[in-house]
This record gives C-alpha cells, sequence and structure tokens, in this order.
C-alpha cells in the first residue's frame, strides 16, 4: 500500500507541475500577443467586400479618416479624410452603428461624386 501513495503523489506533482506550465504558457501567449503602444489609437470603422479576398476599409487614425483597399498581400490608401467631414452612425447617442451597410452606401456614393468629378 505504501507504494500505492508514493505513486499517486509523484502521479499528482506531475499534474501539478503540466498544468502550472500550461497556464504559464497561456499568460506569456497574452502578454506577447496584446497591441502595444499606438494600437488603441487605430479603430476599423467599416468594411466592405468588392471581391472575393479584396475588401474597402474605413480607419480612423486621431483626427483622420483612411479608406484603404486591402488585398491579399498588399494595403493601399484610397482617399484620406477628416473625421469631422464624415457624419457616422456611430455620432448619434444611443444608436449601435450598423454593420458594413452604411459603409457600403457611403463608399458607394463617394465613387460616384469621384467618377461625376472626374468626367467634369
Amino acid at each position: 500500500m505504501p507504494e500505492l501513495g508514493a505513486s499517486l503523489l509523484q502521479m499528482s506533482f506531475g499534474l501539478a507541475v503540466v498544468i502550472g506550465l500550461l497556464f504559464a504558457c497561456l499568460w506569456l501567449i497574452r502578454r506577447l500577443s496584446a497591441p502595444r503602444g499606438g494600437g488603441a489609437a487605430i479603430k476599423v470603422l467599416g468594411a466592405a467586400a468588392v471581391g472575393p479576398r479584396e475588401r474597402v476599409v474605413l480607419v480612423e487614425i486621431g483626427e483622420d479618416v483612411l479608406v484603404l483597399g486591402v488585398a491579399p498581400g498588399s494595403v493601399a490608401r484610397l482617399h484620406e479624410l477628416k473625421r469631422a467631414d464624415l457624419p457616422l452612425p456611430a455620432d448619434v447617442p444611443g444608436q449601435p452603428a450598423p454593420g458594413g451597410k452604411a459603409f457600403a452606401t457611403w463608399l458607394r456614393q463617394a465613387a460616384e461624386r469621384r467618377e461625376r468629378r472626374d468626367d467634369a
């Protein structure tokens, strides 16, 4: 019987060490993957798919809003404007911003205005 007790104690100790290592690894992964410094200053306001793997993304950085074209392996700035020039549903208190529909409508209208301006 004493051998069984020693074996159980040894197995319990080994299990505790393994679980402790798992928690330590989890803590380390969270610590290393946390955004650093400027990550909180960038907010994605909306996105619209324009192809199977291409998107147009509206990103707020401080007072500037960037319209970015995102594709596998590349990101291109399409347009830049001031935050005050872009009325967003998030500006209205008490109303959550809808998914990507308002952004898609805004993007379509902006593209039409740009086409009219280029044609003139």
